[in-house]
């Protein structure tokens, strides 16, 4: 008998601390999602807005291909499996798209990277990858992913690393040169 009470109050607790089912019909609750200051898109002279050339009234052709304008864009981002069209929106050439569809800005596209990057934008959002400005418990400022990573080659170029510094009050060895050229 005492284990059937200990087996049902047991039960009875799992099942409170269960979280209840929204009403049938209802909306689910959208994640509230904190307004982010963020600066403008660095996009290169005259390329913004997209709608200046192509024109919306324009059949949109979603054939993967080489293409006669933007040649200075080199894609080196997971080239064999994306394109152009995979980000930027077809419909509306002012704006991104995420995988499902929905439409995002230039100033959100930090949503698009997110997608396939889940783990940078975590660590962005909590300041520990990029740039973020502001109190800890305040108001912050951030960078937008495009602000350091070209979206379309995100990889950093190699750097040739520098030798390290010198040691104050260390002489200079006979075979290097003082600051007016000659040996010391």
């Amino acid at each position: 008998m005492r284990r059937l009470i200990l087996l049902t109050a047991g039960l009875a607790m799992f099942l409170a601390a269960q979280k209840a089912p929204p009403p049938s019909g209802s909306a689910p609750a959208k994640r509230h999602e904190e307004k982010l200051e963020l600066p403008p898109p660095p996009f290169s002279e005259g390329a913004f807005p997209c709608s200046a050339c192509h024109d919306a009234k324009m059949k949109v052709d979603r054939t993967r291909r080489v293409l006669t304008m933007h040649d200075e864009i080199v894609l080196k981002h997971d080239e064999e499996h994306r394109w152009c069209l995979d980000c930027h929106d077809g419909n509306n050439r002012d704006r991104l798209h995420l995988a499902s569809g929905e439409p995002v800005s230039f100033e959100e596209s930090y949503k698009l990277c997110g997608q396939c990057h889940g783990e940078k934008l975590r660590d962005w959002r909590a300041g520990v990858h990029g740039r973020r400005t502001g109190y800890w418990n305040g108001a912050k400022k951030y960078l937008l992913c495009a602000n350091c990573h070209n979206p379309h080659q995100p990889r950093y170029q190699s750097l040739k690393p520098m030798p390290p510094p010198r040691r104050p009050g260390m002489e200079l060895q006979s075979t290097e040169k003082g600051h007016n050229g000659t040996k010391n």
